[in-house]
């Protein structure tokens, strides 16, 4: 069996689907038909109103189409009351705590709720806002997709919600939608889904799909009832990656992908089967839904409804090596960017070459202000920094893992394929140098030297990551069929993960916390119940999986060969007994 590229979860109960265009209008027309006068069509930013429009709404008999988007603050009023947020920079900005309401004027507002009082027409209200102009239809649907989709889109031109920025850098239009769109829809959408009649399956152009609002939630209920896949994405880099695209089955046309995210909530969709209709939904949508469930009591209470765990993929076999960064102190991201916690991170190395090496941690008696005018003169071209006189570079090889807490510099370096696991918050990576490379889109890609030098630990240095950071492993149980090792990370950093070597079976428990896990070793394993409570789960090597803490102990079992060990790296919330 091979990695698993479109996971599904099979939805038990029956449910209500409709497949196209012309199904989904015939089941709104015979609402309105039996009385039901108001639809609202809430949408999440980024869904393509014009689609919905031509092959939808214009569809729909006798209605009146209100288009809620317009009766927004117009885009120059908009940016303006978000600037704050949105910063000057390409990449960072600052979270918003605003909700959308806040950007529909309450004239407006009023004006268009007095209108549908006095309409004789059935009304239709649909885009990003339509419940705030009909906050209580008699049909509430929800356009729905994933947050890859809306980057792929942003790449291929779309502007963000409410601006007028096609042409804009796409960094910008991410950093947009991460900052300011993604938390007001988030908002909203949780408190529509526990009332929405209809959920709207977007992710495809020209391919919606819908299933009734009741059978979602229950499946919703059913996903953190059992061990679940994300449905992972790849993407190219300037760093090359060529591992992935052979061992995962990829597109063997594109030039590389050194990117894998095949376990980050905040990015990744889920899909679920009902009964041979496939809806992908945001994998955040579980998190918010059902977040004691999935995370547990202990971690919803300490992170909120936030997946704390991520796990990814970096590939550099036949590339280069990734930027030289750091992550900011947690201080420092709270003060400077509103966010809570920062991304401590680890790398294990899944695959290694004889050449494969790890940048981590400055050289004995490297003084910050040496290095960074070294990275100054570097950044402003025809000069090559010289990363040997300044930071350590270690050999790797398969099943290190190096933790990396915050303040440590460091880079992954060729011939490697490396499963990060880390703390949530992806985007906060200050780059420091770049090896004079050009990103994908031809310009260079932004470094953060101001940021980087308020971050950069200089303690961290040679002895000191030897010590703490270089493969700090630990056994804690060994017998002849079975071993568990504890491989870090760092005590500064809240994720602990175990690793797990067996020949036939292990059982495992969830250590109050959601799991995150992949199979570093071995052909195929099943995940099972220890009491029946949900169906055996089948799993490829290098796939990543979720197992939620509800669920509290579970079994491994390798279906391949028997005389040969597995392992699988188990990541949890640790100091929690």
């Amino acid at each position: 069996m091979t990695y698993n590229l479109r996971p599904k979860i099979k939805i038990k109960h029956t449910a209500q689907t409709w497949t196209s265009y012309e199904e989904i209008s015939e089941e709104l027309n015979r609402q309105l038909k039996e009385g039901k006068r108001t639809i609202a069509l809430e949408c999440y930013p980024g869904v393509h109103l014009s689609e919905l429009e031509q092959h939808l709404l214009n569809t729909l008999t006798d209605v009146r189409l209100i288009k809620a988007d317009d009766y927004a603050y117009d885009a120059a009023t908009l940016t303006k009351k978000i600037a704050a947020n949105l910063t000057e920079d390409r990449v960072f900005g600052v979270m918003s705590h605003a909700v959308l309401e806040d950007f529909y004027p309450e004239y407006e507002v009023a004006q268009m709720q007095k209108e549908f009082a006095e309409e004789p027409k059935n009304i239709v209200v649909y885009g990003t806002g339509a419940t705030i102009l009909l906050p209580d239809p008699d049909i509430l649907c929800y356009a729905d997709l994933t947050r890859w989709e809306i980057q792929k889109r942003h790449r291929a031109g779309m502007p963000n919600w409410k601006a007028a920025n096609e042409e804009e850098d796409n960094l910008k239009k991410v950093k947009r939608g991460f900052f300011f769109e993604w938390r007001v829809a988030d908002r909203l959408k949780q408190k529509l889904t526990e009332r929405i009649d209809y959920l709207l399956d977007t992710n495809v152009p020209n391919q919606v799909k819908m299933v009734d609002g009741a059978s979602y939630r229950t499946a919703l209920d059913q996903i953190v009832e059992q061990p679940f896949r994300l449905v992972p994405y790849f993407d190219a880099s300037v760093w090359g990656g060529q591992w992935m695209k052979k061992e995962f089955n990829l597109n063997p046309e594109q030039e590389n992908y050194g990117w894998a995210f095949d376990g980050v909530l905040e990015e990744n969709s889920v899909c679920l089967d009902f009964a041979g209709t496939t809806i992908e939904i945001p994998a955040i949508n579980v998190v918010h839904e059902r977040p004691i469930a999935l995370l547990g009591k202990k971690v919803q209470a300490r992170f909120g409804n936030e997946f704390p765990i991520r796990f990814d993929y970096l590939d550099t076999v036949g590339g280069g090596n990734l930027s030289l960064q750091v992550h900011p102190r947690v201080d420092y991201i709270q003060e400077k960017f509103g966010m809570t916690y920062t991304q401590n991170e680890s790398y294990y190395i899944l695959q290694a070459a004889e050449n494969a090496t790890i940048y981590l941690g400055v050289k004995e008696g490297t003084e910050k202000e040496d290095l960074f005018a070294a990275l100054r003169k570097a950044e402003k071209g025809d000069y090559r920094f010289p990363d040997e006189n300044y930071i350590n570079c270690f050999p790797v090889k398969k099943h290190d893992h190096y933790s990396i807490p915050a303040g440590t510099i460091h880079c992954g370096g060729p011939e490697t394929v490396v499963l990060e696991i880390s703390q949530t918050p992806y985007i906060f990576t200050f780059k420091l140098w770049d090896w004079e490379r050009l990103g994908l889109d031809g310009v260079p890609r932004p470094v953060h030297l101001a940021h980087g030098e308020e971050n950069v630990d200089m303690s961290y240095d040679t002895a000191w990551v030897q010590e703490n950071l270089i493969n700090p492993f630990e056994t804690l149980h060994d017998t002849r069929d079975y071993r568990i090792e504890k491989t870090g990370l760092h005590e500064l950093e809240f994720i602990e993960t175990h690793r797990h070597w067996f020949k036939e079976e292990a059982v495992l428990s969830v250590h109050q916390s959601v799991n995150m896990l992949n199979l570093v070793e071995g052909e195929t394993i099943t995940v099972e119940s220890v009491d029946g409570c949900f169906d055996p789960f089948e799993i490829h090597y290098g796939e990543t999986f979720i197992v939620p803490e509800a669920i509290k102990e579970y079994r491994l079992v390798n279906q391949g060969e028997p005389t040969k060990e597995v392992a699988v790296i188990q990541a949890f919330v640790r100091n929690l007994s």
